[in-house]
């Protein structure tokens, strides 16, 4: 018998049938002795909800109110869930993050998680309760109410299993895997048995919303064993998040395309060719908050260069308000913007081991004339940025030509899954 995290995401419990649903496949784990702590989000839309009355009252909230509003989502969920399972004839406790002692820091609306005490949960498991933890929350060392920012209850849920050193942590959602790609750009796309850390993280980080980036981090840190399942099928052993096992798990060179189409792009015209002008541009841009993501320099000409990167479309105007003060100090001729751009990305640890990943890929986008405005690369990935309007052809492409709509084949010449544990409901 194991211990389980089990989180379950908005559209998961988005009504009260759906909720009365999670109940009953509870009640089927726990029959077989397993002992359950459940993370849910707030119904489906009920953030957004939530957050919309707060900015008909102020467009810009003060973010600590904005937390105590946000987090009753959670909260209107955890009671719920612990009735439901009441009339299962299960015992159930419901905790907010602050009853459980979830200890993060003080940046509202995207904290992060400190500690956490696991005292009560553990006494609430030894009475013979399912817990119920509100996901998304904690509190800080003030007794403030915090949150994790979107997607934060898939890293309530990663860190409890990391805390309580639970046996797995499932991740339930309205897909039943992680896919080669999105289905929906590509109906060939296939799902992945498992795939490693690395990957998923690459993937996350990449535009992939399976799971939230940070969830997958806590996970690698801790090793936490994660699988992504459907809510909505009762059969089916998802895709199995976990570090590579070389004789076990297939070894791809390429798991899957991920793109974003939230990416713009920003060019600062005839800059000075001398040291420290990069931090001069950047630091900036680091002190307002915004993350950048691909940096390109060209070679100096006339003594001076241009400077390329890439931030999120949100963070774009903001953005291009900080270079027009930097232009002037720095003596750059111009700044330039484009919004109309999005971000290609072939991930795999098979690139360690498999030279030519990127003349096939440049190959294949070539073929169909699609021009690369930039390119970036780590041992497991390859990202370019292309114009928006060719994305959807961009990831057909290359699916293809990796061959991801076919099954992987093992070292013997079979197809299939490693020899990994699962643990299921008899």
């Amino acid at each position: 018998m194991a211990l389980i995290v089990q989180k379950f995401g908005g559209t998961s419990v988005a009504s009260t049938d759906r909720i009365k649903n999670v109940a009953k496949r509870v009640a089927r784990w726990r029959a077989q002795g397993h002992d359950i702590i459940l993370v849910p989000s707030a119904m489906a839309g009920e953030t957004n909800r939530l957050i919309g009355l707060a900015r008909e009252i102020s467009p810009a909230p003060d973010p600590r109110e904005l937390d105590v509003i946000a987090s009753t989502g959670e909260q209107v969920t955890i009671g719920l869930l612990a009735m439901a399972m009441h009339a299962e004839g299960l015992k159930a406790k419901s905790f907010t993050g602050f009853q459980v002692g979830v200890l993060t820091d003080s940046t509202f609306t995207k904290a992060r998680i400190l500690k956490i005490d696991q005292h009560r949960i553990r006494k609430a498991l030894a009475d013979g309760h399912v817990v119920v933890v509100a996901g998304f929350q904690g509190a800080d060392e003030h007794g403030n109410i915090t949150t994790l920012g979107r997607g934060g209850s898939d890293t309530s849920a990663v860190a409890l299993a990391a805390a309580m050193k639970a046996d797995e942590c499932q991740i339930y959602t309205d897909v039943d895997g992680v896919y080669t790609t999105d289905p929906r750009v590509v109906p060939e796309a296939r799902k992945l048995d498992n795939i490693t850390f690395e990957e998923m993280l690459e993937m996350a980080s990449l535009g992939s919303k399976v799971l939230q980036i940070r969830s997958v981090e806590f996970a690698g840190k801790y090793k936490v064993k994660l699988r992504v399942l459907s809510s909505f099928e009762e059969e089916g052993e998802g895709t199995l998040i976990t570090v590579e096992e070389k004789g076990n798990m297939e070894q791809p060179i390429i798991s899957g395309i991920a793109f974003n189409r939230d990416e713009a792009k920003l060019t600062v015209l005839g800059v000075p060719d001398r040291p420290g002008i990069a931090y001069q541009i950047l630091g900036p841009i680091a002190d307002a908050n915004i993350d950048v993501d691909m940096i390109i320099q060209n070679i100096g000409r006339d003594d001076t260069t241009d400077f390329s990167f890439t931030v999120n479309r949100t963070d774009y105007g903001k953005a291009l308000a900080i270079l027009e003060t930097v232009k002037e100090r720095i003596g750059a001729r111009d700044i330039t913007g484009d919004t109309t751009i999005c971000k290609v990305s072939a991930v795999g640890v098979g690139m360690r081991s498999h030279p030519g990943v990127a003349s096939k890929m440049f190959g294949a986008l070539a073929k169909e004339n699609i021009n690369l405005q930039m390119i970036s690369t780590s041992e497991i990935k390859i990202s370019v940025v292309i114009e928006e309007r060719y994305l959807e052809l961009a990831v057909r492409v290359l699916h293809k030509a990796f061959g991801l709509e076919k099954p992987p084949k093992s070292k013997l010449g079979l197809t299939g899954r490693g020899e990994t544990d699962i643990i299921t409901p008899s």
